[in-house]
């Protein structure tokens, strides 16, 4: 039983599943009309390209993908504060966070 945890999962599988998130992320956003799942679908690309970053980090045995990783997450931050700030304004002004709808940038 120990030999079975012990063994390594390919890189391959790293990178196929930062692929499929990709490609939610990417359905997800043209999709769906809710600007929250919109903002949800942009979140998940960026997590699988850190996935990405990770994995070839790891491979390579060097420290700048996780140095990527770090400035894409600050990145992510940044626009989930400014986001949601901005998804809450035009809800506000709105009623409303169907994308189809919201089709002013004054409000």
């Amino acid at each position: 039983m120990s030999s079975f945890f012990s063994q390594e999962i390919p890189i391959s599988w790293y990178l196929l599943l930062s692929a499929v998130l990709f490609s939610l992320g990417v359905a997800g956003f043209l999709i769906k009309r809710n600007l929250i799942t919109v903002f949800m679908s942009i979140e998940l690309m960026l997590n699988a390209v850190n996935l990405s970053f990770v994995t070839f980090a790891h491979q390579w045995h060097a420290v700048k993908g996780q140095i990527f990783v770090l400035f894409v997450m600050v990145v992510a931050a940044a626009e989930a504060a400014v986001g949601l700030a901005i998804i809450i304004a035009v809800f506000r002004a709105r009623a409303t966070l169907a994308v189809d709808r919201i089709d002013l940038m004054k409000l």
